[in-house]
C-alpha cells in the first residue's frame, strides 16, 4: 500500500486528500446519476430497448478500450493528471447532450465521449482513495468512500424525477453540467500520495495484472456483478414507465439509503470476519432484489427491491475492490484498478444488448429472474475457484 497513512502508521480514514476526493466523487456522481433517466430521453427520440442497450454498450466498449492506457497512465504519471483530464472532459461532454435532438451518429459520438470521461473518473478516483486508506482498514475505507458514489444514485434519481416533472431533458442536462463543473473545481487541490520505487523483479503492467492467477476469480465475479447491474441502470427507467408503479427515485432511495447506512455503521464487518464470508450472502441478497423487481406490482415492492439490491451492493463492491487492491502489487495497482472498474463497462457491453434482446422477446418478469439466476450461477463458480487458489502455497488470505 502507498500513501501517507502507510508511511506514518496513521490509521485515520478522514484525511484531507480522502475527504476532497470523496467530495469530488460525490459531485461527479450526481452528474452521472442524473443520466439514470437517459433511457427515457432515448425512448422519447424513438429508440427501442435494443437500440438503448446498444447505446449503452457502445459507451462501455470505448471505456473498455481505454482501460489499458488509463491503467498505464496512472502507474506512470500518478493519479492527479487523469483526474483533471476526466473532470475536464466530463464538463465538455455533458454540455454536448444539449445538441442531441435525434437518434443518429452524433448521439452515439456524444455517448462514446461520455464513456471516456466516466471510465476515467470512476477508475482514477477509487484508485486515488485506495492510495490514502490505511491497509488495516482497507475494506472499511473503500466502503466509506463508496458512499460518495452510492448517495448520488438516490439524489440523481429523485432530482431527475423532480426536474422532468416540471421541465425537460435539456434542463436535466444543464443540472448535470453544473455538478460536473463543481466536481472539477473540487478536484483541483488533489495531489498524489507518496509512492514506493517500483520493484524491478516483479511483473508490472496491464497484461500482468490481467493474467495474475489469484486475480482471475475476482475478474469473473466482478464481471457477473456488473453485468447484473445493467438490469437496473439501463432498463429500470423503462420498467417503471411500462409498469406505472413506483419511480426511479423511489427505487434508488431505498437502494442507496440502506447501502449508505450499512457502509457507515457496518463497513468494518468484512475486515473482521473475512471478505468472502460476507461476499457470498451479500450477492444472494443482491439477487433476491431482482426477483422482487420481477414480480413488483406496487410502489412498496419497487422500494423493497431497491432495499435488497442496496444491501447486496453495500458489501459486494468494496469487498471485491479491496480484494483486488490486496492481491495486486503496488506498482501495478493502477492497471489492476483499471481492469476491475472496466468490468463495469464490460458488463454493460454484454448485458445491455443481451438483456435488451431478452426483454424484447420475453418480459420484465423473465428478464429480472434471469438476472437473479446469473448472479447465483456466477457465485457458485466463484466460491470453489477462489478457495482452491487461496489454499495453494504462496497465496494470501485476501
Amino acid at each position: 500500500m502507498s500513501g501517507v497513512s502507510l508511511a506514518t502508521g496513521d490509521s485515520r480514514l478522514l484525511t484531507r486528500p480522502f475527504v476532497l476526493c470523496s467530495l469530488s466523487n460525490f459531485l461527479q456522481g450526481i452528474a452521472f446519476c442524473l443520466f439514470l433517466h437517459l433511457p427515457g430521453f432515448y425512448s422519447d427520440l424513438g429508440a427501442s430497448p435494443v437500440v438503448i442497450g446498444w447505446m449503452f454498450a457502445a459507451m462501455s466498449a470505448v471505456a473498455i478500450g481505454i482501460r489499458p492506457f488509463l491503467g498505464t497512465a496512472m502507474d506512470r504519471l500518478g493519479r492527479r493528471v487523469p483526474i483533471l483530464f476526466g473532470n475536464g472532459l466530463n464538463v465538455v461532454v455533458i454540455g454536448l447532450y444539449l445538441t442531441v435532438d435525434h437518434m443518429g451518429p452524433w448521439a452515439l459520438i456524444v455517448r462514446v465521449l461520455h464513456g471516456i470521461s466516466g471510465a476515467t473518473l470512476f477508475t482514477v478516483l477509487f484508485t486515488y482513495a485506495a492510495d490514502w486508506v490505511p491497509p488495516q482498514r482497507l475494506t472499511e475505507g473503500l466502503a466509506i468512500f463508496g458512499v460518495s458514489g452510492m448517495a448520488p444514485m438516490s439524489i440523481g434519481g429523485i432530482l431527475g424525477d423532480r426536474i422532468l416533472a416540471d421541465g425537460s431533458y435539456s434542463t436535466l442536462f444543464l443540472w448535470a453540467w453544473v455538478f460536473a463543473v463543481m466536481a472539477l473545481l473540487t478536484a483541483l487541490p488533489l495531489h498524489d500520495a507518496p509512492r514506493r520505487p517500483p520493484d524491478p523483479s516483479k511483473p508490472r503492467g496491464f497484461t500482468a495484472a490481467l493474467t495474475q492467477r489469484d486475480l482471475l476469480p475476482l475478474w469473473w465475479i466482478g464481471g457477473v456483478f456488473f453485468a447484473a447491474l445493467t438490469g437496473i441502470f439501463i432498463f429500470l427507467k423503462t420498467f417503471i414507465m411500462a409498469r406505472e408503479v413506483g419511480s426511479v427515485g423511489m427505487y434508488f432511495s431505498g437502494y442507496t439509503a440502506v447501502a449508505v447506512v450499512m457502509r457507515l455503521f457496518l463497513g468494518w464487518l468484512p475486515d473482521r470476519v473475512g471478505p468472502v464470508r460476507v461476499l457470498a450472502p451479500a450477492l444472494l441478497v443482491f439477487a433476491a432484489g431482482f426477483l422482487v423487481l420481477a414480480v413488483a406490482r406496487s410502489a412498496g415492492m419497487v422500494l423493497l427491491a431497491g432495499v435488497l439490491g442496496g444491501i447486496g451492493h453495500a458489501y459486494t463492491f468494496p469487498i471485491l475492490f479491496g480484494m483486488v487492491v490486496k492481491r495486486a502489487s503496488e506498482q501495478q495497482r493502477g492497471s489492476a484498478m483499471a481492469i476491475f472498474t472496466g468490468l463495469a463497462d464490460l458488463g454493460a457491453v454484454v448485458g445491455g444488448p443481451l438483456f435488451g434482446g431478452l426483454l424484447e422477446q420475453t418480459s420484465y418478469e423473465f428478464l429480472y429472474a434471469a438476472v437473479a439466476a446469473t448472479v447465483g450461477l456466477g457465485l457458485l463458480i466463484f466460491l470453489p475457484w477462489n478457495a482452491r487458489l487461496m489454499a495453494a502455497p504462496g497465496t494470501g488470505s485476501g
